[in-house]
């Protein structure tokens, strides 16, 4: 059951139906799969970048012209690269863990039933709960990226001895994955979102408000050929009007939940 406020959906359903009624979805779609976004990073213990206590909000935004800025001075941008390994976001990326949420989605993903995952967050997080089918598009702060030809490499691997480094492969330009303002989203990532988005009729939309672009329009292309939206946030957000189901708490709670009425509800099927 649900009404009407403004343009608003507000459903009376509890946690445990909207669970279930989810549950029930994900397993009756064809091709499920996920975005997340920083909610899932901040339950890990990393700061968000905007709001209450966000990086940003506290130390000012990163310049808008990040990425010609480095591009102008690639040396003097690998500079403060280094300058900043133990800074205030690097701290918490390197102490950072999975929490139940990751974790949740890598279960779901190993039942046979999660697709894929497009994530927004660079915090690996989702690879160490042991992820396989993912799309960082904003980049992962663990790797470093040629800018010519795409290959990324492990961080550790790429001697700074001599700065800027460059690729190994093809000799061009290398600078850290994450994506920087002004910067374009990697070509072979974005191919991959818009790819799996195509296939897609159900979407998990798990820590996001699901407003960034590009990562947004992946869920609202989804919702808008028909296809379902679960949404598992904390609080309502721009998005929750356009879901079928939301999973309201934190995402370290809801999805394992989630995840294991799934598995459950599967299991009931197949025997």
């Amino acid at each position: 059951m649900s009404y009407q406020i403004g343009m608003a959906r507000v459903s009376t359903k509890t946690v445990d139906e909207q669970i279930l009624g989810a549950a029930r979805a994900i397993l009756n779609a064809n091709y499920v799969i996920a975005l997340t976004g920083a909610g899932m990073s901040v339950e890990s213990g990393i700061p968000p970048f905007r709001g209450p206590g966000g990086l940003w909000t506290k130390h000012g935004e990163p310049p808008m012209n990040g990425y010609q800025l480095f591009l102008n001075d690639p040396k003097k941008g690998w500079e403060e690269r280094i300058r900043r390994q133990d800074d205030e976001l690097w701290r918490p990326l390197k102490a950072a863990q999975p929490n139940p949420g990751h974790r949740a989605l890598a279960e779901m993903e190993a039942l046979g039933v999660l697709r894929f995952l497009i994530t927004q967050n660079v915090d690996d997080l989702h690879r160490q709960a042991g992820h396989q089918g993912i799309a960082e598009i904003h980049g992962n702060w663990k790797l470093i990226r040629c800018i010519e030809c795409n290959a990324r490499f492990p961080a550790e691997s790429i001697s700074l001895a001599v700065l800027p480094p460059t690729c190994p492969e093809c000799d061009g330009l290398l600078k850290g994955d994450t994506v920087a303002f002004g910067e374009p989203i990697p070509r072979d990532v974005l191919g991959e979102c818009m790819d799996q988005s195509a296939r897609a009729d159900l979407v998990i939309v798990a820590g996001t408000s699901a407003t960034v672009y590009p990562a947004a329009g992946f869920a609202i292309e989804v919702k808008q050929r028909g296809g379902v939206l679960v949404e598992a946030n904390l609080y309502e957000s721009e998005i929750s009007a356009l879901c079928d189901f939301s999973l309201r708490g934190p995402t370290g709670e809801v999805l394992p939940r989630l995840t294991a009425t799934v598995a459950e509800l599967r299991k009931t099927t197949l025997s």
